[in-house]
């Protein structure tokens, strides 16, 4: 698996003293905590300023799976954001939250991880997708995405971190052998992927199987679930990069699972159109 490098930030400009000590109070690795730290990114994001954000000295920045400089990162770059949901793991102290922005001049779909430590923001986490990348189109990502219903499970019928973990596997899986069978196919499922590729029909049939290759091992994998909302996002690494294998592209996932069953897929890879080696897929699929 590949291993990630600190990106160190030092806090000069701001400092760490100019961080009002009621946010430093809130952010915790409960469920509460975890979505003041969301809404405070949300807040960062959107002026492109982190001086309100509860860091941690040391806290890791990557982009892509690459550290970065925070600074000159994309979350120091002021976006209207038109679209944004998020997923709350107080298992591990983390979330997820995927972003949508139409801005004709600078149109992004991408999702952030953040893991938190008791008070602290110590990893942000963005992989990013704009114009030019896979089947992007962040219009589309939005109309199709701000119609779905990703809210709160019933508890009593929620499935467990193990299932929600077992069915992405099983989904991602399937890319390699095509071992369909194993996948807990839902109906209607409706994937997503980029914007430009989609699956629905407005069908009860509906169904994420469309277009799913063989021969791709999807490495690398790491997990936030959200039992409450019945969701869980896998950062991967699509292919090994051979000739038959994927891209190797940076690469995320995000499942909502109901009942057991594959409900929604959301797909980003962070992959230059002009770089995909071999034939896009007539249906929507994964490069």
């Amino acid at each position: 698996m590949k291993r990630f490098t600190f990106a160190c930030l030092c806090l000069a400009l701001g400092g760490a003293a100019s961080i009002p000590a009621l946010s430093h109070a809130e952010v915790s690795c409960t469920r509460g905590g975890l979505q003041q730290a969301v809404d405070l990114y949300i807040t960062a994001q959107t002026k492109g300023d982190l001086s309100a954000l509860p860091l941690a000295k040391g806290v890791g920045y990557w982009e892509n799976t690459a550290a970065a400089d925070m600074l000159k990162g994309l979350i120091a770059k002021p976006m209207k954001i038109d679209h944004h949901r998020s997923f709350l793991d107080a298992d591990t102290c983390q979330t997820i939250t995927e972003v949508i922005v139409t801005d004709k001049a600078a149109p992004y779909v991408f999702s952030t991880r953040l893991r938190v430590n008791h008070d602290k923001i110590v990893e942000i986490e963005t992989l990013w997708t704009t114009t030019g990348y896979w089947l992007f189109d962040a219009d589309k990502y939005l109309k199709y995405s701000s119609t779905e219903d990703w809210g709160p499970i019933p508890a009593e019928k929620r499935s467990s971190r193990g299932t929600l973990v077992a069915a992405a596997n099983a989904y991602l899986d399937a890319f390699l052998e095509k071992k369909i069978d194993l996948v807990p196919w839902g109906f209607p499922c409706v994937r997503v992927e980029g914007g430009g590729g989609y699956t629905g029909k407005g069908s009860p049939s509906d169904s994420c199987e469309v277009g799913v290759p063989a021969g791709v091992n999807i490495a690398n994998r790491r997990f936030v679930v959200d039992e409450v909302q019945g969701t869980v996002s896998v950062y991967c690494t699509f292919g090994a990069g051979g000739p038959n294998g994927g891209s190797g592209a940076p690469d995320s996932h995000l499942f909502r699972v109901e009942n057991g069953k594959l409900r929604y897929v959301h797909t980003l890879t962070h992959l230059l159109q002009a770089n995909f080696r071999g034939t896009p897929p007539k249906s929507s699929g994964n490069p």
